[in-house]
């Protein structure tokens, strides 16, 4: 008998550049409390994965980028403690319009630019893991959570 197919949720991650510095948001809600990641979301059903990314990035900072503009940059293959599957697609916005400004002060704590060599070290493992493969690009895939 064949396995059921996977159905992993497909997450947008966006990398928004400044020069060096990075734009990382502090997470308010229950996941991840008090810990960094980049601005992110889900992608909606039949919604290409720049677009999704370009929308995810203005519902949390108001900035704007074309989503033609994006540039992919890595991918993780999350597994979750309890067995449910993500797909991160990381993408980098160098051009962009506006200042970012936390439009989800119910879901996020804080905005702040950090210089990609002086991260925080509490950024959460998953965002954490695409980040690093962003910021090394030693391959354009890594698989998190896996044995």
């Amino acid at each position: 008998m064949r396995a059921q197919p996977a159905q992993p949720t497909i997450d947008t991650h966006v990398l928004l550049r400044d020069g060096d510095k990075i734009l990382l948001s502090q997470r308010g809600g229950p996941y991840g409390h008090g810990r960094w990641h980049l601005p992110s979301g889900k992608l909606d059903q039949g919604e290409p994965l720049t677009t999704g990314a370009a929308r995810e990035l203005f519902e949390e900072t108001g900035v704007q980028t074309d989503p033609g503009l994006l540039k992919l940059r890595h991918i993780v293959h999350h597994r979750q403690e309890d067995g449910t599957e993500r797909i991160g697609f990381f993408f980098e916005a160098i051009h962009w319009d506006g200042t970012p400004v936390n439009k989800e002060p119910e879901k996020c704590l804080a905005l702040q630019w950090f210089a990609d060599h002086d991260l925080p070290d509490d950024i959460i493992e998953y965002p954490a893991a695409g980040l690093r493969g962003c910021l090394t690009q030693t391959s354009t895939l890594t698989l998190h959570g896996w044995q």
